[in-house]
């Protein structure tokens, strides 16, 4: 199977420096360099377009602008690149969800991914109305997802379930294509939901033992469901023509955080009840600036300021092809990335990284024939 690389558009705001929020904490004040306008995302999405990404992640919460609207908005300034938009299904009925993405499809010509975020910050979550905890408001995505998939098979759906309740409900159309479902989630009730309903299993990226365990995991459970899931892991990504030249530009953005900012952002993550937030603490120690490559090419530092996703693959184009290859072996199909500024590292990944995969035979331009940039084709630098 090709490898599916998809990129991401910061609409909490974005920088030269990490743009920091997410799991209960604001964004940082680098955020406002680079406004999320409608005009720089679509610039950043019209470049991950051309370059070979297939989609854009558009995070979800109080720390940035809204997804549906935002990526309905960027989807008018691009023709192929697919959005995942992330949402949290206790802030919208089924029904109209199911009816939103119906109409997402038809008016993008098909370009929906769904990244559904149950929510694990329950002090987040109260800010938008809604008081469940955490293993509840997971046993509602189930029955959520459960409602959402009959209505986009065309059923009418009757339902009484422990959170949500619908009675005769339908679209009037249904979509096409059904938007593909991505979940992520490290403790056994997201397992559970994941397992049942995802299309792909998103998870950080830890070093590759703790990956190809919560790959075992999740692909055992699904099997006992009758099912099988495709994987993706969700990275940052710093890539030179050369190891030294990445690593300068990690080390410039580690000393660009501010002592005081560090630990007060760890100490809201540390209150966080998200199993995989915890996860990600744990591999720097939660704030220590040392150590802080974990793996080979595999850094640490994004979290120090960062909620959610806070590793990054560091090195020379090359060594990050082997990452790649690396995470592939594993069953990592898809690959969610990001760099700071996104426009610049979109460029650095896609002219720097895609060729070398593209050699390998592992991966093609996917918009290959279709008037497709061909900025991907030769690969750059050294």
């Amino acid at each position: 199977m090709s490898l599916t690389f998809h990129w991401f558009l910061p609409t909490n705001g974005d920088s030269r420096d990490v743009v920091g929020g997410g799991h209960g904490t604001p964004a940082t004040a680098f955020g406002r360099n680079r406004p999320p306008t409608v005009a720089y995302l679509s610039q950043i999405a019209r470049a991950a377009e051309d370059l070979g990404f297939v989609g854009a992640l558009t995070p979800t919460g109080a720390w940035c602008e809204d997804a549906w609207l935002t990526t309905a908005m960027v989807s008018q300034h691009t023709e192929r690149l697919k959005f995942l938009v992330a949402f949290r299904p206790g802030s919208v009925s089924p029904t109209l969800a199911a009816q939103m993405a119906s109409t997402f499809q038809r008016q993008s010509g098909g370009r929906l991914l769904l990244n559904v975020v149950t929510g694990g910050e329950s002090h987040e979550q109260k800010a938008y109305g809604d008081f469940l905890d955490k293993d509840a408001r997971y046993r509602r995505t189930g029955e959520f997802l459960q409602i959402v998939r009959e209505l986009w098979e065309g059923k009418t759906v009757d339902l009484t379930g422990e959170h949500l309740r619908v009675e005769d409900a339908q679209l009037a159309r249904v979509p096409d294509p059904v938007p593909e479902v991505y979940f992520g989630g490290s403790s056994p009730i997201a397992g559970e939901i994941a397992a049942r309903h995802a299309d792909v299993y998103l998870t950080w990226g830890e070093p590759p033992a703790q990956v190809a365990e919560k790959i075992a995991w999740v692909r055992g459970l699904a099997a006992k469901q009758g099912r099988t899931l495709r994987f993706g892991i969700r990275l940052h990504v710093i890539t030179r023509d050369t190891a030294e030249a990445a690593w300068a530009e990690a080390d410039r953005i580690l000393a660009g955080f501010d002592p005081a900012t560090v630990r007060d952002i760890q100490a809201g993550l540390a209150r966080s009840e998200s199993e995989g937030q915890r996860r990600m603490l744990a591999l720097h120690g939660g704030g220590n600036r040392d150590g802080l490559e974990i793996h080979p090419n595999l850094w640490a530092g994004i979290g120090l300021v960062r909620g959610g996703a806070g590793t990054a693959f560091v090195g020379s184009h090359d060594e990050v092809a082997d990452r790649i290859a690396e995470y592939h072996a594993l069953g990592i199909d898809e690959f969610v990335l990001s760099g700071y500024p996104h426009l610049e590292e979109a460029y650095w990944f896609g002219e720097g990284v895609l060729p070398r995969l593209a050699a390998r035979g592992v991966w093609r331009h996917p918009f290959a024939g279709a008037g497709a940039g061909q900025a991907a084709a030769v690969p750059f630098g050294g």
